[in-house]
């Protein structure tokens, strides 16, 4: 994006990749693949993923984390999924969850940005409504 233009927002094309990625890395992480999931995480110390009871700085701790954490269960369902891109480069999902086994509404965001290799998450913020517990 250049200073004083306006972004182009959600371009048709833009908004189906980030989609088709965001839906590969739920894909994984109801599958647990470590790898994969590491994978979509952009690989420096300046990610942040702001979790329930968690706040990681680098995609080290976030592999690390991946590791030692429970995995998110099959019953996992979305709602109210939106997708917003800017430009070519730039994309945030924002999306409701439950976990298919209690009454907890979770809310997750992510800031995704397009790098050579592919669409990356830059930071995101997991959090669950403590009034339903």
């Amino acid at each position: 994006m250049s200073v004083g233009k306006e972004p182009l927002i959600n371009l048709p094309h833009v908004v189906e990749a980030v989609r088709l990625a965001f839906e590969d890395y739920e894909r994984a992480l109801l599958a647990n693949e470590l790898e994969v999931l590491d994978d979509y995480f952009w690989d420096t110390d300046h990610t942040v993923r702001y979790g329930v009871a968690e706040n990681l700085y680098g995609a080290r701790d976030i592999a690390t984390y991946r590791r030692i954490c429970t995995p998110v269960g099959p019953g996992r369902q979305l709602r109210n999924t939106v997708i917003s891109t800017f430009d070519e480069n730039y994309a945030t999902v924002s999306t409701e969850f439950s976990d298919g086994e209690t009454l907890r509404t979770g809310r997750q965001m992510q800031t995704w940005v397009r790098f050579p290799a592919g669409w990356k998450v830059v930071s995101a913020h997991v959090s669950v409504d403590l009034s339903t517990l």
